[in-house]
C-alpha cells in the first residue's frame, strides 16, 4: 500500500491545506485556474508545502495532459523528448499540456534554455517547483516568461488540521481508534513539512499498532521517532537544506550557526570531503581577496580531512568553518567573473590587440603581432600604461573591490596605477 502522504495527496482545491493567499476564493491563482487562463509559472516555497500537489490539482481541474520531470535525474534530451510529445498531443487536443519540473533550480542554464522555445510558443504551460529563490536560480529569459507564486510555510494550525484530517479520512487510519492528545512533537519533527509530518504519524501508528486504542503523546512520538526516523537524508531535500544553511551561516559571519549545521551534517553521516569541498568554493566566492588566506586554509582543510578521516576530521572542519565565518567577506571575484562571462556572451570573440598577440613566426611578426608591446618589468614600479582589453570594450571595469581593509588597499593601488582609465 502507498505511504500515508501519498494516500492523502489532495486531488481538489477544496481539500488542499494552506496557501490561502493564492487559492482561496477570489485569490489570484484560484482565478487563473478557474478561468483557464493559466500562465507558465514557478512555485517557490519550502519543502513539503504542496508544490507538487498543487500542480497535479491544476492539471486535473483544467483537464490538461500532464508531464512530469525531476531536475535531479533529467537532462536536455529528456526535456526535448517531453516537449516533442507535448507538441504531438497539442495536435489532437485543444488543451495545452502542462510540463511540471520538480526542483527546477537544479537545472543548468542549457537545460533551462531548452524550455524557452516551447514556453514562448505556447507548446506547453510550464510549472516549475523550487525551494530556492528563482531570481538567482532561474535564468532571466525563462523567469520573464513565468509568473512566480510564493508558497508559505504551514502554520501550526494547518499542520494540526492535516493530522486531524488524516486520522478521520485515511482509508487505513480511520478504522483505528486513534487520538492525538499532544501535537507538539509531531509538528516539531516535521519541520513544517507536511510529507514528513504524515510519515511521522504513520510511523507512530504502525509502531503502536498492537494497541486497541492509540493515544499519541509527545513522549511516545519522540521515543519512536528517535529510534526509527532518519534525521538527515543524504540524498533528499534535507541534504540540500542543511548544506545551504551551513554555507549561508558562514557567509553571514555566524560561527555558532555554522558549527551547529556542521554537526547536523556530520552526525547524519554526510561525507566530510563534500563539506570540505564546499568550504573551498565559499572561501573564494564569499571571502576572496578580502582575506586570501581563507582559500589556503580551506584547501589545507580538504587535504587534511582526506588524510585524517573521521572522527578527528570534525575538529579540522570546525576550525575551518569558524575561521571562514569570522573572516572579512567579499564576493568581488565572483561578481567579476560573472560580469566577464556576460560581457563575452554579449560581445563575442573580440580581436586581441596586436601588441598583446604572440608572434612565433616571421609572418606574424610582419603582421605586427606583438609590435609595440612594452615589458612591464622594464619600467618604474614594474608598470606601464598599456591597453590590454579589446578596443571596443576599452576601459570596462569588471573587478569592483569590496569595502574591506584588504580590498581597499587593492583599490587604492589600482587607482594609483590606472588613474582615470578604470572606475576605482
Amino acid at each position: 500500500m502507498e505511504p500515508l502522504a501519498e494516500r492523502l495527496r489532495p486531488i481538489t482545491l477544496n481539500n488542499y491545506f494552506g496557501q490561502k493567499h493564492l487559492i482561496a476564493k477570489g485569490k489570484v491563482l484560484r482565478n487563473a485556474i478557474e478561468s483557464n487562463l493559466l500562465p507558465s509559472l514557478i512555485l517557490w516555497g519550502p519543502p513539503g508545502v504542496g508544490k507538487t500537489s498543487l500542480s497535479l490539482i491544476i492539471a486535473k481541474q483544467l483537464k490538461r495532459p500532464f508531464y512530469s520531470l525531476s531536475a535531479i535525474n533529467s537532462g536536455v534530451k529528456d526535456v526535448r523528448e517531453v516537449i516533442e510529445k507535448a507538441g504531438e498531443n497539442t495536435i489532437f487536443s485543444q488543451e495545452k499540456p502542462i510540463l511540471f519540473i520538480d526542483e527546477i533550480h537544479r537545472f543548468s542554464k542549457s537545460q533551462q534554455d531548452s524550455l524557452l522555445g516551447a514556453v514562448e510558443k505556447g507548446t506547453i504551460t510550464l510549472i516549475g517547483a523550487t525551494t530556492e529563490n528563482p531570481s538567482f536560480e532561474v535564468i532571466p529569459a525563462l523567469l520573464s516568461r513565468c509568473q512566480v507564486y510564493v508558497l508559505e510555510n504551514f502554520s501550526e494550525q494547518d499542520l494540526i488540521s492535516i493530522l486531524d484530517y488524516a486520522i478521520k479520512n485515511d482509508i487505513v487510519l480511520k478504522n483505528k481508534n486513534i487520538t492525538i492528545k499532544e501535537y507538539e512533537a509531531l509538528i516539531r519533527v516535521s519541520g513544517g513539512d507536511a510529507r514528513k509530518l504524515l510519515n511521522a504519524l504513520e510511523m507512530v501508528v504502525n509502531t503502536a499498532n498492537s494497541f486497541e486504542e492509540i493515544c499519541i503523546t509527545n513522549e511516545m512520538v519522540l521515543n519512536i521517532i528517535q529510534k526509527n526516523l532518519a534525521l538527515y537524508d543524504k540524498s533528499g531535500e534535507q541534504h540540500y537544506d542543511i548544506i545551504s544553511a551551513f554555507i549561508k551561516s558562514i557567509r553571514g559571519s555566524d560561527p555558532n550557526a555554522a558549527v551547529y549545521y556542521l554537526a547536523r551534517m556530520l552526525k547524519g553521516g554526510e561525507d566530510p570531503l563534500f563539506i570540505a569541498r564546499r568550504l573551498i568554493i565559499l572561501a573564494s566566492e564569499d571571502i576572496g581577496n578580502a582575506n586570501p588566506n581563507a582559500l589556503l586554509l580551506a584547501n589545507n582543510c580538504f587535504n587534511s580531512v582526506n588524510v585524517i578521516g573521521m572522527p578527528e576530521s570534525r575538529i579540522i572542519l570546525s576550525q575551518c568553518a569558524i575561521y571562514l565565518a569570522c573572516s572579512a567577506k567579499s564576493n568581488a571575484s565572483y561578481m567579476a567573473i560573472g560580469q566577464a562571462y556576460d560581457l563575452v556572451d554579449k560581445t563575442g570573440d573580440l580581436p586581441v590587440p596586436l601588441h598583446l598577440r604572440n608572434a612565433p613566426t616571421k609572418l606574424m611578426k610582419e603582421l605586427n603581432y606583438g609590435a609595440n608591446y612594452q615589458y612591464a618589468h622594464n619600467f618604474d614600479n614594474n608598470f606601464i600604461n598599456l591597453e590590454f582589453l579589446p578596443e571596443t570594450i576599452s576601459n570596462t571595469t569588471l573587478y569592483e573591490p569590496s569595502n574591506n581593509i584588504r580590498e581597499n588597499e587593492l583599490r587604492n593601488y589600482l587607482k594609483k596605477l590606472w588613474k582615470e582609465k578604470y572606475n576605482y
